[in-house]
């Protein structure tokens, strides 16, 4: 047994808990934590601003059942795709929650302990975990309404009594702030009485309440039996709302960063290795917080780069997406950003918000309109609706421009994704932007979800048909896209931490400089957002003469530094010092 390294988590977690739960016994509650944990024999002291993630590092995000085989459990068919199709290029995959839930497609979880017996089981997660680093959701700010806790709830019984956050009708709840326009309160009875109950999604999705510290304990015994299971990335779904407090606007609590912190050490503690994700999609500054001074979150959602990236391929102008670029801090050793472009949720736009005004979201939302998008809508703490999310397959985003559709559809699509491939962080490609996925309007309509447009679920014999013919624009953004991936693993100065600087070379192209850790490669990433032909001076990037320089991309030696680069619509280069 480590000693020291117990003796120091126990202070940390004291100091954690003092503060979170001023009136109890917070020595005591940081007893049971480790005991739960299995600290007391089991306990290492991890590294402070040590990056466990490198430039091999990249992430698939995929429902459990995105791709289905006849008489065969998704989860294994999912594990037989990476199997053949990813592994190597795809390092780590998000399965959205793999549970038992009654809506939203999983984040309404019914049972935290159990998989969904509709796509496997443990043992099927066990090995997914073998394969590769294996993110999972903690949906730590809600649970279903047909819980056992909840069920328990109604009945004054245990575990789930006290487990939900209460407030009454006569409150002032004018300062809540949240993505969603129903009803906060859900009007609920119970052998107590009418109670009223907080539910700042739906009202299958009921809040729980982590001022009792028994709801504390549950989600550190869901957190060790994932450890337990293989997991090592933990994703905190909608955590910016845990902590509630009547007028407050119960959003970014400072409680809610604390906890987080506890949850780091124990987490840290256990399995050094092991990382915090935080979901939070709001404005970029607060976005930012949750990395705290490097003893938060390990990685937070870069929730401002799809839609600025959007923006610029729309309108053909990079300024938004530069002048947002030179603003972000990097991020220190032993923090990255997540980087993504979609996911199951559609492309946010209160991250936009402060980088782009009314009329320029407004473009960009009238334009995906145009190509197919449903819009969701929040309330804004004015009360005034406003758009909350694009729900778009991205390929379908990229169809045209604000003039409307064109025939750069694939290279622009490409465009986007080597932008975000080569930006400092760690990429995330979701299922259906990586096959090429269209608007799938019979979800819609089926399920009465707009997200539903960009959950496609596959045949694994139909989708690798199309992976495989030639003749398809999946296999031509299935190839590409693996073929970039490809190259970024081999690049030290695609290191998630490694150095970043924005280029200035003109509205119509987005271009920045990587520099390896040890300074040894350097690779300068140009990318043309426009739909015209474009020629850059080479002797504009200032390229060190001494070096021989190469397009990663598609090989090709830049030996005349003299010479104009030559962008076609959408084309793109990375210009690297090493072959």
């Amino acid at each position: 047994m480590n000693t020291e390294a117990k003796n120091e988590l126990q202070f940390v977690l004291t100091s954690h808990l003092s503060f979170i739960y001023e009136s109890h016994d917070a020595a005591a509650l940081s007893d049971e934590l480790i005991n739960i944990m299995d600290l007391n024999a089991n306990c290492q002291k991890p590294s402070s601003h040590q990056s466990t993630w490198d430039e091999q590092h990249a992430y698939l995000i995929c429902y459990g059942d995105s791709i289905r085989c006849e008489h065969e459990q998704p989860l294994k068919t999912l594990s037989r795709f990476y199997e053949k199709e990813l592994k190597g290029v795809i390092s780590g995959m998000h399965i959205l929650p793999f549970f038992p839930y009654s809506s939203d497609d999983g984040f309404s979880v019914i049972d935290y302990a159990q998989v969904n017996d509709s796509l496997g089981d443990w043992d099927d997660i066990e090995q997914i975990a073998k394969q590769c680093r294996l993110m999972s959701d903690l949906v730590i700010n809600h649970c279903s309404s047909r819980s056992r806790w909840f069920d328990n709830f109604k009945q004054n019984k245990h575990p789930g009594a006290n487990y939900f956050f209460e407030a009454s009708t006569e409150d002032d709840l004018s300062m809540v702030v949240r993505p969603r326009t129903s009803p906060l309160l859900r009007e609920v009875e119970t052998l107590e009485g009418k109670k009223y109950v907080w539910c700042t999604f739906s009202h299958d999705q009921v809040d729980l309440d982590f001022s009792n510290p028994e709801v504390l304990k549950e989600f550190v015994k869901i957190i060790k039996l994932y450890l337990d299971k293989g997991i090592r990335t933990f994703r905190l779904d909608a955590v910016a709302f845990i902590w509630k407090e009547i007028g407050h606007a119960s959003i970014h609590h400072e409680k809610t960063h604390e906890i987080i912190r506890l949850l780091r050490n124990l987490i840290e503690y256990h399995s050094p290795e092991a990382i915090i994700i935080t979901e939070t999609n709001v404005p970029n500054h607060e976005n930012l917080s949750y990395f705290g001074n490097a003893n938060e979150a390990h990685a937070v959602y870069n929730f401002s780069l799809p839609p600025l990236v959007l923006h610029a391929m729309v309108t053909g102008n990079s300024q938004h997406l530069k002048h947002w670029q030179m603003s972000m801090p990097p991020a220190q050793l032993g923090t990255f950003y997540f980087n993504f472009l979609a996911s199951h949720d559609g492309i946010g736009l209160r991250p936009a918000e402060g980088l782009l005004d009314e009329d320029e979201i407004g473009t960009v939302v009238n334009c995906m309109q145009q190509f197919g998008a449903r819009i969701n809508w929040r309330s804004a703490a004015n009360g005034v609706s406003k758009p909350y999310e694009i729900n778009i397959t991205y390929f379908d985003a990229m169809q045209g421009t604000h003039k409307g559709p064109d025939q750069w559809q694939l290279q622009r699509f490409l465009c986007a994704h080597a932008i975000m491939l080569s930006l400092e962080g760690v990429p995330a490609v979701y299922i259906q932007s990586l096959v090429g996925g269209q608007n799938w309007e019979q979800g819609v309509e089926l399920s009465g979800q707009n997200r539903a447009i960009n959950r496609y679920k596959w045949n694994f014999d139909e989708l690798c048909g199309k992976l495989n013919d030639e003749h398809t624009h999946h296999n031509k953004v299935f190839s590409n896209l693996k073929k970039l991936l490809g190259i970024r693993c081999q690049q030290p100065a695609f290191h998630p931490n490694a150095t970043q600087f924005t280029l200035h070379l003109g509205d119509q192209i987005f271009a920045f400089w990587r520099q390896s850790l040890k300074r040894d490669q350097s690779i300068f990433c140009i990318h043309n957002i426009s739909d015209e032909k474009l020629s850059i001076p080479l002797s504009s990037i200032n390229l060190i003469q001494l070096d021989q320089w190469y397009d990663l991309v598609s090989g090709k030696p830049f030996n005349d530094l003299q010479q104009d680069l030559v962008l076609a619509p959408y084309g793109f280069v990375w210009l690297s010092n090493k072959l």
